[in-house]
Protein backbone atom coordinates (compact mmCIF):
# COMPACT_ATOMS: atom_id res chain seq x y z
CA UNK A 1 0.00 0.00 0.00
CA UNK A 2 1.19 3.35 -1.07
CA UNK A 3 2.08 6.05 2.10
CA UNK A 4 -0.93 7.76 1.00
CA UNK A 5 -3.16 5.73 3.22
CA UNK A 6 -1.55 6.34 6.39
CA UNK A 7 -2.76 10.21 5.50
CA UNK A 8 -5.98 8.54 4.81
CA UNK A 9 -6.12 7.03 8.68
CA UNK A 10 -4.15 9.57 10.89
CA UNK A 11 -6.71 12.00 12.99
CA UNK A 12 -7.38 15.31 11.18
CA UNK A 13 -5.06 16.69 13.84
CA UNK A 14 -2.12 15.46 12.12
CA UNK A 15 -2.54 16.33 8.53
CA UNK A 16 -0.15 14.11 6.41
CA UNK A 17 2.56 16.47 4.41
CA UNK A 18 5.40 16.01 1.70
CA UNK A 19 7.67 16.23 4.39
CA UNK A 20 6.37 13.49 6.23
CA UNK A 21 6.17 11.31 3.09
CA UNK A 22 9.84 12.20 2.84
CA UNK A 23 10.88 11.24 6.31
CA UNK A 24 8.55 8.17 5.89
CA UNK A 25 10.37 7.29 2.80
CA UNK A 26 13.53 7.41 4.34
CA UNK A 27 12.97 5.09 7.21
CA UNK A 28 14.28 1.54 4.89
CA UNK A 29 12.24 -1.30 3.69
CA UNK A 30 9.32 -2.32 6.19
CA UNK A 31 10.69 -5.66 5.87
CA UNK A 32 14.06 -6.59 6.67
CA UNK A 33 14.22 -10.51 5.20
CA UNK A 34 12.28 -10.80 1.81
CA UNK A 35 12.16 -14.79 3.07
CA UNK A 36 8.99 -13.04 4.91
CA UNK A 37 7.51 -12.72 1.44
CA UNK A 38 7.16 -16.04 0.20
CA UNK A 39 6.10 -17.88 3.08
CA UNK A 40 2.65 -18.58 1.26
CA UNK A 41 -0.57 -16.44 0.86
CA UNK A 42 -2.31 -14.42 3.26
CA UNK A 43 -5.45 -15.55 4.91
CA UNK A 44 -7.87 -13.12 3.60
CA UNK A 45 -11.43 -14.29 5.55
CA UNK A 46 -12.59 -12.93 8.60
CA UNK A 47 -13.70 -15.53 10.16
CA UNK A 48 -10.55 -17.88 9.82
CA UNK A 49 -8.37 -14.87 11.50
CA UNK A 50 -10.39 -14.74 14.07
CA UNK A 51 -10.15 -18.17 14.58
CA UNK A 52 -6.13 -18.82 14.27
CA UNK A 53 -6.20 -15.67 16.95
CA UNK A 54 -7.98 -16.98 19.61
CA UNK A 55 -5.49 -17.95 22.56
CA UNK A 56 -5.31 -21.81 21.98
CA UNK A 57 -3.22 -24.64 21.20
CA UNK A 58 -5.29 -28.02 20.44
CA UNK A 59 -3.48 -29.20 17.40
CA UNK A 60 -6.26 -31.38 16.13
CA UNK A 61 -8.92 -29.40 16.27
CA UNK A 62 -6.43 -26.66 14.56
CA UNK A 63 -6.25 -29.76 11.88
CA UNK A 64 -9.84 -29.81 11.40
CA UNK A 65 -10.16 -26.16 10.90
CA UNK A 66 -7.58 -26.02 8.03
CA UNK A 67 -9.01 -29.31 6.03
CA UNK A 68 -12.60 -27.40 6.50
CA UNK A 69 -10.97 -23.88 5.09
CA UNK A 70 -9.10 -25.28 2.43
CA UNK A 71 -12.06 -26.16 0.82
CA UNK A 72 -12.20 -22.33 -0.08
CA UNK A 73 -9.30 -23.57 -2.97
CA UNK A 74 -11.02 -26.51 -3.60
CA UNK A 75 -14.21 -24.74 -4.76
CA UNK A 76 -12.10 -22.81 -7.65
CA UNK A 77 -11.33 -25.67 -9.18
CA UNK A 78 -13.80 -26.22 -12.65
CA UNK A 79 -16.77 -28.73 -12.67
CA UNK A 80 -16.82 -32.17 -10.61
CA UNK A 81 -13.02 -31.44 -10.59
CA UNK A 82 -13.39 -29.76 -7.31
CA UNK A 83 -15.53 -32.66 -5.57
CA UNK A 84 -12.34 -34.64 -5.39
CA UNK A 85 -10.71 -32.30 -3.90
CA UNK A 86 -13.38 -30.93 -1.62
CA UNK A 87 -13.57 -35.02 -0.72
CA UNK A 88 -10.87 -35.91 0.39
CA UNK A 89 -10.37 -32.90 2.62
CA UNK A 90 -13.68 -33.62 4.09
CA UNK A 91 -12.34 -37.08 5.03
CA UNK A 92 -9.12 -35.41 6.26
CA UNK A 93 -11.60 -33.50 9.12
CA UNK A 94 -13.70 -36.27 9.90
CA UNK A 95 -10.50 -38.51 10.48
CA UNK A 96 -8.50 -36.32 12.66
CA UNK A 97 -11.73 -35.75 14.50
CA UNK A 98 -12.94 -39.15 15.17
CA UNK A 99 -8.94 -40.04 16.30
CA UNK A 100 -8.75 -37.35 18.59
CA UNK A 101 -11.82 -36.38 20.38
CA UNK A 102 -10.70 -37.08 23.74
CA UNK A 103 -8.06 -34.73 22.97
CA UNK A 104 -10.01 -32.43 21.64
CA UNK A 105 -12.25 -32.25 24.46
CA UNK A 106 -9.66 -32.86 27.03
CA UNK A 107 -8.92 -28.93 26.40
CA UNK A 108 -12.13 -27.21 26.39
CA UNK A 109 -12.36 -25.48 29.41
CA UNK A 110 -13.81 -27.68 32.74
CA UNK A 111 -16.79 -25.37 32.79
CA UNK A 112 -17.93 -25.73 29.50
CA UNK A 113 -17.34 -29.56 28.88
CA UNK A 114 -20.89 -29.88 28.42
CA UNK A 115 -21.30 -28.00 25.89
CA UNK A 116 -18.49 -28.58 24.05
CA UNK A 117 -19.43 -32.63 24.23
CA UNK A 118 -22.13 -31.53 22.40
CA UNK A 119 -20.49 -29.37 19.89
CA UNK A 120 -18.40 -31.93 18.85
CA UNK A 121 -20.85 -34.58 18.14
CA UNK A 122 -22.38 -31.80 15.99
CA UNK A 123 -19.38 -31.39 13.99
CA UNK A 124 -18.89 -35.23 13.91
CA UNK A 125 -22.62 -35.37 12.55
CA UNK A 126 -22.09 -32.15 9.97
CA UNK A 127 -19.49 -34.05 8.85
CA UNK A 128 -20.90 -37.12 7.97
CA UNK A 129 -23.78 -34.69 6.19
CA UNK A 130 -21.16 -32.92 4.32
CA UNK A 131 -20.48 -36.47 2.81
CA UNK A 132 -23.92 -37.14 1.30
CA UNK A 133 -23.57 -33.73 -0.16
CA UNK A 134 -20.00 -34.50 -1.80
CA UNK A 135 -21.49 -37.94 -3.07
CA UNK A 136 -24.55 -36.26 -4.76
CA UNK A 137 -22.41 -33.63 -6.26
CA UNK A 138 -24.53 -30.99 -4.60
CA UNK A 139 -22.08 -27.89 -5.15
CA UNK A 140 -25.04 -25.05 -4.66
CA UNK A 141 -24.68 -26.65 -0.76
CA UNK A 142 -20.62 -27.12 -0.67
CA UNK A 143 -20.27 -23.54 0.88
CA UNK A 144 -23.16 -23.37 2.91
CA UNK A 145 -21.79 -26.51 4.78
CA UNK A 146 -18.77 -25.33 5.00
CA UNK A 147 -19.74 -22.55 6.78
CA UNK A 148 -21.75 -24.13 9.48
CA UNK A 149 -19.39 -26.58 10.15
CA UNK A 150 -16.69 -23.65 10.75
CA UNK A 151 -18.56 -22.02 12.69
CA UNK A 152 -18.71 -24.90 14.98
CA UNK A 153 -15.25 -25.43 14.78
CA UNK A 154 -14.51 -21.82 16.02
CA UNK A 155 -17.31 -22.57 18.99
CA UNK A 156 -15.36 -25.45 19.96
CA UNK A 157 -12.01 -23.07 19.93
CA UNK A 158 -13.70 -20.77 21.90
CA UNK A 159 -14.92 -23.26 24.40
CA UNK A 160 -11.10 -23.95 25.18
CA UNK A 161 -10.02 -20.71 26.54
CA UNK A 162 -10.80 -21.18 30.28
CA UNK A 163 -10.32 -17.62 31.28
CA UNK A 164 -8.86 -14.34 29.96
CA UNK A 165 -4.91 -15.47 29.62
CA UNK A 166 -2.79 -12.64 30.49
CA UNK A 167 -2.92 -9.04 32.98
CA UNK A 168 -3.16 -5.76 31.42
CA UNK A 169 -0.82 -3.40 32.84
CA UNK A 170 -1.51 -1.90 35.69
CA UNK A 171 -1.43 1.99 33.72
CA UNK A 172 -4.19 0.61 31.68
CA UNK A 173 -6.11 -2.11 34.33
CA UNK A 174 -8.82 0.38 35.43
CA UNK A 175 -9.32 1.72 31.44
CA UNK A 176 -12.59 -0.31 30.20
CA UNK A 177 -11.32 -3.65 29.40
CA UNK A 178 -12.93 -6.34 26.77
CA UNK A 179 -11.55 -9.38 28.64
CA UNK A 180 -13.22 -11.40 25.47
CA UNK A 181 -14.73 -11.21 22.53
CA UNK A 182 -18.12 -9.42 21.87
CA UNK A 183 -20.37 -9.21 18.49
CA UNK A 184 -22.37 -5.70 17.50
CA UNK A 185 -24.79 -5.02 14.87
CA UNK A 186 -24.06 -1.33 12.65
CA UNK A 187 -26.82 0.15 11.18
CA UNK A 188 -25.83 2.68 7.99
CA UNK A 189 -28.35 4.99 6.09
CA UNK A 190 -27.01 5.09 3.03
CA UNK A 191 -27.99 8.00 0.93
CA UNK A 192 -28.54 8.44 -2.91
CA UNK A 193 -28.31 4.79 -3.55
CA UNK A 194 -30.98 3.33 -5.19
CA UNK A 195 -29.96 -0.46 -4.98
CA UNK A 196 -29.22 -0.07 -0.84
CA UNK A 197 -30.77 2.45 1.63
CA UNK A 198 -30.25 0.50 4.95
CA UNK A 199 -26.73 -1.34 5.42
CA UNK A 200 -26.57 -3.92 8.20
CA UNK A 201 -23.26 -5.24 8.95
CA UNK A 202 -22.02 -7.77 11.65
CA UNK A 203 -18.13 -7.32 13.19
CA UNK A 204 -16.67 -9.16 15.73
CA UNK A 205 -14.51 -7.43 18.33
CA UNK A 206 -11.78 -8.97 19.83
CA UNK A 207 -10.62 -8.26 23.39
CA UNK A 208 -7.93 -11.29 23.89
CA UNK A 209 -5.55 -9.70 21.65
CA UNK A 210 -6.55 -5.68 22.34
CA UNK A 211 -8.76 -5.79 25.41
CA UNK A 212 -7.97 -2.18 25.85
CA UNK A 213 -8.52 -0.94 22.24
CA UNK A 214 -12.15 -3.34 22.12
CA UNK A 215 -12.85 -1.92 25.69
CA UNK A 216 -12.84 1.73 24.63
CA UNK A 217 -14.97 0.61 21.67
CA UNK A 218 -17.65 -0.99 23.53
CA UNK A 219 -17.79 1.98 25.97
CA UNK A 220 -18.28 4.23 23.51
CA UNK A 221 -21.23 2.01 21.96
CA UNK A 222 -22.94 1.74 24.85
CA UNK A 223 -23.06 5.37 25.70
CA UNK A 224 -24.99 5.53 22.07
CA UNK A 225 -21.39 7.62 20.93
CA UNK A 226 -21.35 6.72 16.91
CA UNK A 227 -25.47 6.63 16.66
CA UNK A 228 -26.46 9.17 14.56
CA UNK A 229 -22.98 10.42 13.46
CA UNK A 230 -22.21 10.54 9.90
CA UNK A 231 -19.28 8.91 7.45
CA UNK A 232 -16.34 10.99 8.00
CA UNK A 233 -13.75 9.40 5.09
CA UNK A 234 -14.31 7.36 2.54
CA UNK A 235 -11.76 7.24 -0.23
CA UNK A 236 -11.11 3.96 -1.61
CA UNK A 237 -8.53 3.18 1.08
CA UNK A 238 -11.53 3.13 4.36
CA UNK A 239 -14.38 4.10 5.78
CA UNK A 240 -13.75 6.36 8.65
CA UNK A 241 -15.86 7.66 11.54
CA UNK A 242 -15.74 8.88 15.17
CA UNK A 243 -14.98 12.27 15.16
CA UNK A 244 -17.38 13.96 17.22
CA UNK A 245 -18.43 17.28 16.63
CA UNK A 246 -16.31 20.33 17.95
CA UNK A 247 -13.37 21.09 18.65
CA UNK A 248 -12.28 17.69 20.12
CA UNK A 249 -10.75 14.78 17.84
CA UNK A 250 -12.18 12.41 20.30
CA UNK A 251 -14.17 11.62 23.02
CA UNK A 252 -14.57 13.67 26.27
CA UNK A 253 -14.84 11.51 29.15
CA UNK A 254 -17.75 13.69 31.06
CA UNK A 255 -16.52 12.81 34.18
CA UNK A 256 -13.10 14.56 33.75
CA UNK A 257 -14.02 17.21 30.79
CA UNK A 258 -11.17 15.56 29.13
CA UNK A 259 -10.94 13.41 26.22
CA UNK A 260 -10.00 9.91 26.68
CA UNK A 261 -6.92 8.15 25.60
CA UNK A 262 -5.93 4.86 24.96
CA UNK A 263 -2.55 3.76 23.61
CA UNK A 264 -1.32 1.98 20.64
CA UNK A 265 -1.79 -1.98 21.25
CA UNK A 266 -0.29 -4.56 19.56
CA UNK A 267 -0.65 -8.43 20.01
CA UNK A 268 2.44 -10.29 18.09
CA UNK A 269 1.87 -13.83 17.32
CA UNK A 270 4.13 -16.27 19.36
CA UNK A 271 4.32 -13.27 21.88
CA UNK A 272 1.73 -13.78 25.65
CA UNK A 273 0.44 -10.38 25.75
CA UNK A 274 0.13 -7.16 23.52
CA UNK A 275 2.94 -4.41 23.31
CA UNK A 276 1.83 -1.05 24.36
CA UNK A 277 2.81 2.54 23.26
CA UNK A 278 5.26 1.61 20.58
CA UNK A 279 4.74 0.07 16.94
CA UNK A 280 6.74 -3.27 16.00
CA UNK A 281 9.17 -0.41 13.50
CA UNK A 282 10.05 0.98 16.35
CA UNK A 283 11.09 -2.07 18.57
CA UNK A 284 13.00 -3.41 15.27
CA UNK A 285 10.95 -6.50 14.66
CA UNK A 286 10.29 -6.11 11.14
CA UNK A 287 9.63 -9.83 10.72
CA UNK A 288 7.06 -9.82 13.62
CA UNK A 289 3.51 -11.09 12.64
CA UNK A 290 0.21 -9.35 14.29
CA UNK A 291 -2.46 -11.69 15.67
CA UNK A 292 -4.82 -9.73 14.17
CA UNK A 293 -3.29 -8.32 10.72
CA UNK A 294 -4.73 -6.23 7.99
CA UNK A 295 -5.69 -9.08 5.42
CA UNK A 296 -9.35 -8.80 5.24
CA UNK A 297 -11.66 -6.60 3.64
CA UNK A 298 -13.65 -4.56 6.54
CA UNK A 299 -10.62 -4.99 9.06
CA UNK A 300 -11.76 -2.84 12.23
CA UNK A 301 -9.01 -0.96 13.67
CA UNK A 302 -8.69 2.77 15.69
CA UNK A 303 -6.92 6.19 14.25
CA UNK A 304 -4.63 8.10 15.97
CA UNK A 305 -2.18 10.61 15.53
CA UNK A 306 0.80 10.14 12.89
CA UNK A 307 3.23 11.27 15.16
CA UNK A 308 1.64 10.08 19.09
CA UNK A 309 1.24 6.29 19.61
CA UNK A 310 -1.17 6.50 22.29
CA UNK A 311 -2.92 9.11 20.95
CA UNK A 312 -6.19 6.87 19.62
CA UNK A 313 -9.85 7.86 21.73
CA UNK A 314 -13.12 7.61 19.30
CA UNK A 315 -11.94 7.48 15.39
CA UNK A 316 -12.34 3.92 14.14
CA UNK A 317 -11.57 3.08 10.33
CA UNK A 318 -12.42 0.11 8.43
CA UNK A 319 -9.87 -1.32 5.42
CA UNK A 320 -11.24 -1.58 1.84
CA UNK A 321 -8.24 -3.40 0.69
CA UNK A 322 -7.34 -7.23 1.19
CA UNK A 323 -4.05 -8.29 1.41
CA UNK A 324 -3.50 -10.39 -2.16
CA UNK A 325 -0.07 -10.57 -2.20
CA UNK A 326 1.85 -8.91 0.70
CA UNK A 327 1.92 -11.23 4.02
CA UNK A 328 1.23 -9.88 7.43
CA UNK A 329 4.28 -7.83 8.46
CA UNK A 330 5.16 -6.55 5.21
CA UNK A 331 2.81 -3.59 4.76
CA UNK A 332 2.67 -0.04 6.15
CA UNK A 333 -0.13 -0.70 8.56
CA UNK A 334 0.79 -3.68 10.95
CA UNK A 335 1.93 -2.97 13.76
CA UNK A 336 1.55 0.51 13.17
CA UNK A 337 -1.83 0.42 14.01
CA UNK A 338 -4.44 -1.23 16.51
CA UNK A 339 -6.56 -3.69 14.86
CA UNK A 340 -9.45 -4.90 17.39
CA UNK A 341 -12.03 -6.43 14.89
CA UNK A 342 -13.28 -7.50 11.73
CA UNK A 343 -16.43 -7.34 10.00
CA UNK A 344 -18.33 -10.81 9.62
CA UNK A 345 -21.04 -10.30 7.50
CA UNK A 346 -21.89 -7.78 5.14
CA UNK A 347 -18.43 -6.31 4.44
CA UNK A 348 -19.04 -5.90 0.64
CA UNK A 349 -21.46 -2.99 2.18
CA UNK A 350 -18.33 -0.89 2.85
CA UNK A 351 -17.87 -0.09 -0.84
CA UNK A 352 -21.01 1.45 -1.10
CA UNK A 353 -20.51 4.11 2.09
CA UNK A 354 -19.75 7.50 1.22
CA UNK A 355 -18.81 11.00 3.20
CA UNK A 356 -22.51 12.04 4.82
CA UNK A 357 -23.91 8.08 5.08
CA UNK A 358 -25.41 8.21 8.69
CA UNK A 359 -24.88 5.23 11.19
CA UNK A 360 -28.16 5.17 12.96
CA UNK A 361 -26.90 2.67 15.79
CA UNK A 362 -24.16 0.12 16.62
CA UNK A 363 -25.72 -2.28 19.21
CA UNK A 364 -23.75 -5.42 21.26
CA UNK A 365 -25.61 -8.61 20.33
CA UNK A 366 -23.24 -10.84 22.27
CA UNK A 367 -20.27 -10.37 24.64
CA UNK A 368 -21.25 -7.65 26.75
CA UNK A 369 -20.37 -9.11 29.83
CA UNK A 370 -17.18 -9.57 28.87
CA UNK A 371 -16.69 -5.93 29.41
CA UNK A 372 -15.12 -4.61 32.84
CA UNK A 373 -14.63 -1.32 34.22
CA UNK A 374 -17.60 -0.04 32.10
CA UNK A 375 -18.17 4.01 32.15
CA UNK A 376 -21.27 4.33 30.19
CA UNK A 377 -23.13 3.01 33.50
CA UNK A 378 -22.51 6.32 35.24
CA UNK A 379 -22.00 8.47 32.71
CA UNK A 380 -23.66 7.23 29.45
CA UNK A 381 -24.68 10.15 27.32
Amino acid sequence: MCLALVAAIAMPLSPFSAAVAAALGNRGPAVADLSVLISGPPIKDANALLRNALPITNKPIKDVQKSLEDITEDLKQPGEKAFGYVERNTRQAARVLNQNKTVVLADVAETKKEEGQQLIDNLNQGLQDFQNIIEQKDRAAVAPKQKELLHIVGDIEEAMVAKFPYEVPEEFANKPLLKGRATVEMKVKVKDNPNIENALLEMVVDGYNAPVTAGNFLDLVERHFYDGMEIQRADGFVVQTGDPEGPSEGFVDPSTGKVRTIPLEIMVDGDSEPIYGATLEELGRYKARTKLPFNAFGTLAMAREEFANDSASSQIFWLLKESELTPSSANILDGRYSVFGYITENPDLLADFKVGDVIESIRVTNGLDNLVNPTYKAGAA
